[in-house]
């Protein structure tokens, strides 16, 4: 469904993605596991389309030089250098990290805000299927956003994203800052999201603990580059693994 060949990414002479290669099958849950600042959001942002926007802006404002080399195949189409809106188009939709919600918005204005691409009655489908996954935000539904607790900025956040019914869904961190219950929550939906929905997913996380369990198969990315891959099963047993996230 999706390849990444030799992607590189230069920000200036900083290199944040060298020569990084994965591959996503339809319906898989994969895993991007790394530390802060180990290239997993420009991954992401680059998956998305968001950095080229970034480009453009940096090249009106003539301030820092995003230099992108590889390519991004997905569904046997290049979409390297296609814009965001137009990744929408195709299935591809990514859930920042640290919640971008409209905060002087309710729920469900929230919602509809992200649904601009679908019609009421699919609106209105995706909204129930949204509130059933996280039923906390139905008694939440005319709450401004900005009044929510994180975890309920994250559950609206990944709600957001699955209004625009996705093929694809990129979740940047999807874990950051939640207590375990919460954490648990996020799981549980991520899980269900995708076996009954078939979406496929990519998950960038640092958190190892909670992510491996539920993922087909992970990447670990340190300095922007790959340095270990394999199913769930095997990075959770993988000593390596265990003494940098588990402490072990």
């Amino acid at each position: 469904m999706l390849e990444v060949i030799e992607l590189m990414v230069f920000f200036e002479n900083a290199l944040a993605i060298n020569g990084l290669n994965i591959s996503v099958n339809k319906g898989e849950i994969v895993g991007i596991i790394g530390s802060n600042s180990a290239g997993k959001t420009t991954l992401m942002n680059t998956l998305s389309g968001l950095i080229v926007d970034m480009q453009i802006k940096e090249k009106r404002r003539g301030g820092e030089r995003i230099s992108v080399y590889g390519k991004v195949i997905y569904k046997d189409e290049d979409i390297t250098s296609l814009k965001p809106e137009e990744r929408v188009k195709k299935g591809i939709v990514l859930s920042r990290e640290r919640h971008p919600i409209f905060p002087e918005s309710s729920v469900l204005e929230n919602m509809k805000i992200a649904g601009y691409l679908r019609t009421r009655k699919e609106i209105k489908q995706t909204m129930q299927y949204v509130f059933d996954l996280f039923p906390a935000l139905t008694k939440l539904k005319k709450r401004k956003a900005g009044f929510l607790s994180g975890g309920e900025q994250q559950m609206l956040a990944i709600g957001m994203a699955l209004i625009v019914q996705p093929e694809l869904l990129l979740l940047d961190e999807p874990l950051l800052g939640l207590s375990p219950i919460m954490q648990k929550t996020v799981v549980d939906a991520i899980k269900a999201l995708n076996k009954s929905n078939g979406i496929t997913v990519i998950l960038s996380e640092q958190f190892a603990r909670p992510v491996l369990p539920m993922i087909d198969r992970g990447y670990v990315v340190e300095n922007g580059m790959l340095s270990l891959s394999g199913t769930g099963e095997q990075l959770m047993n993988n000593p390596e693994i265990k003494a940098a996230y588990f402490g072990v």
